[in-house]
């Protein structure tokens, strides 16, 4: 199609405000993140910043406490992506066989994800506390422990805590995405499988997975970019304790940064995660599309 150019100044002027939005709060904000990370940026140098060159590089990647934040991170992601996709398949799979009341369910489940995460976390927190409601009946009213448990003492336990809760989260936003898939795939194809005599679990691998296979790659995607982002539930439940050995990357990036004013090193730190997102969404592509051949 041809524009004259009258139109095309139009168009011009209708995309403008958006662009100028763009490259004022988005744009704008990595070039100047970016320049930072090579610079001596900190409470020491509040008016000049030196050139750096790669020193702040250096000083993430040879940093204990990352390491441990990249570790708690990349354990969350693989745990919580998995057990939201997972769970969340199977809701969509019951609730696409329902027939009375499946609005009802639909809302049921998807009210996690509208859930303050604030809110949630403070829930958590209080029924995992060491003086909290999941003490008090496992030691006073089941009997089954006979001292408290200190769940959110330890990285682990803290952690584990933080998983659970993303994972509870997470459950309804995948029931809404594969629900919408599994409503697109062909019931001529489910026929012809059940001509040939297959059984459900045979529909399942063979027909129902390649079929919506485009919307598990996007929830991979989108989940695990979720997972390295994970900040609130680990602030307000832990609050990187102890001694930072339940910060995550965002966790440990917000300490260094406002905490510490090390603004070059968390810069440094931002496009380091960034490459490393990079990095798994390119090879969850290549496996996907190894799958389709």
């Amino acid at each position: 199609m041809k524009y004259s150019g009258k139109s095309k100044a139009q168009v011009v002027l209708l995309l403008l405000p958006g662009l100028l939005v763009f490259a004022v709060f988005t744009l704008y904000p990595i070039v100047k993140l970016f320049v930072m990370s090579f610079l001596q940026w900190d409470f020491s140098h509040a008016l000049e910043h030196p050139f750096a060159g790669l020193s702040n590089y250096m000083a993430v990647l040879g940093d204990k406490y990352f390491r441990t934040a990249f570790v708690n991170s990349l354990v969350y992601t693989a745990v919580t992506v998995p057990g939201q996709m997972i769970l969340g398949f199977l809701v969509a799979l019951l609730l696409n066989k329902v027939s009375h009341l499946k609005i009802t369910y639909r809302v049921l489940y998807y009210l996690p994800v509208i859930t303050s995460w604030v809110v949630a976390s403070l829930i958590f927190r209080y029924v995992f506390n060491t003086e909290g409601m999941l003490n008090y009946v496992l030691v006073n009213v089941l009997h089954l422990s006979s001292a408290n448990i200190h769940w959110l003492d330890t990285r682990w336990g803290g952690m584990w805590v933080a998983m659970l809760l993303g994972i509870w989260k997470g459950i309804g936003w995948n029931m809404v995405v594969f629900l919408a898939a599994l409503q697109t795939v062909p019931q001529d194809l489910y026929e012809a499988a059940d001509m040939d005599g297959a059984g459900a679990w045979q529909r399942l691998i063979h027909v129902t997975l390649p079929s919506i296979r485009g919307t598990i790659l996007f929830a991979l995607v989108m989940l695990t970019i979720g997972g390295f982002n994970v900040y609130t539930s680990i602030e307000m439940i832990t609050g990187g304790g102890p001694a930072h050995q339940t910060d995550v990357i965002l966790t440990w990036m917000y300490y260094k940064a406002f905490s510490t004013g090390e603004f070059g090193y968390a810069a440094a730190l931002s496009f380091i995660v960034t490459i490393v997102l990079a990095v798994l969404a390119s090879l969850q592509f290549k496996l996907m599309q190894q799958k389709e051949v």
